[in-house]
């Protein structure tokens, strides 16, 4: 499937979508742009999620942009932490929320949770001036195992992968060859580190993956350096 197959994935009729022409189009001017966290406003029950547009963001400069994915039981707010550094570096980012408790498996590629990924996607795109180049697929913990096998499998569109604690890897197929950003606690009980990033990146690099990996003393939890490290990766790509 390419770009364009993985955007049909959250075609409006299969989602019921709502307000779907609030966001506005291509704002010609700058007070048109909703900045700072606003929820997205497309799902129709409680678990939708939020856009975050840094100050800087000017209709005529694409932006590079991150879909953030959360942890088990989370919400968009358990990522805000990255809407200081986008603001700070120059990045739009995507706060999905997942439909059900975590990020569903049932149908790898094409349940529930990937269709609205798309959606968002479209819908963000449609509205703002995006640097295509600079695409990438972000989660921590169960969200980071999520971003890990879908930004695989979607690798046309999500052309960065970044990855905090993931503990899983199964890609239904692999599409491109996105570029990543791996990190993982030493002493991580919830997902071992030698069950996890070690078994992934040296599969990743013997498939030609162009991969970058960070371990670091701690636990489970990402520290705010580590976050801010791989969004600085992210945002020198391609410069």
């Amino acid at each position: 499937m390419k770009r364009r197959t993985f955007l049909s994935l959250g075609a409006t009729g299969a989602l019921g979508l709502l307000h779907a022409t609030r966001f506005p189009r291509h704002a010609s001017a700058q007070q048109k742009v909703p900045y700072g966290e606003s929820r997205l406003g497309l799902s129709d029950n409680f678990r939708d999620g939020s856009l975050y547009i840094p100050k800087s963001y000017t209709p005529d400069v694409p932006m590079p942009l991150v879909m953030m994915l959360h942890g088990y039981s989370g919400a968009a707010q358990s990522v805000r932490s990255s809407f200081t550094i986008a603001e700070e570096l120059g990045v739009v980012i995507i706060a999905p929320e997942s439909r059900d408790l975590t990020w569903g498996q049932s149908i790898p590629g094409f349940d529930a949770d990937v269709k609205y990924l798309g959606a968002a996607f479209r819908y963000v795109e449609a509205g703002l001036n995006l640097d295509l180049s600079r695409i990438a697929l972000g989660g921590v913990s169960d969200g980071a195992g999520y971003a890990l096998s879908m930004g695989l499998a979607y690798g046309d569109t999500f052309n960065h992968i970044m990855v905090f604690s993931g503990g899983i890897m199964i890609p239904v197929r692999r599409q491109g060859k996105p570029r990543i950003f791996m990190s993982h606690g030493l002493n991580d009980q919830q997902m071992p580190i030698d069950r996890t990033a070690r078994r992934f990146v040296p599969k990743l690099k013997e498939e030609g993956y162009d991969l970058t990996y960070k371990e670091y003393e701690g636990g489970h939890g990402t520290p705010p350096y580590v976050m801010r490290e791989a969004f600085e990766w992210f945002t020198r790509s391609g410069k």
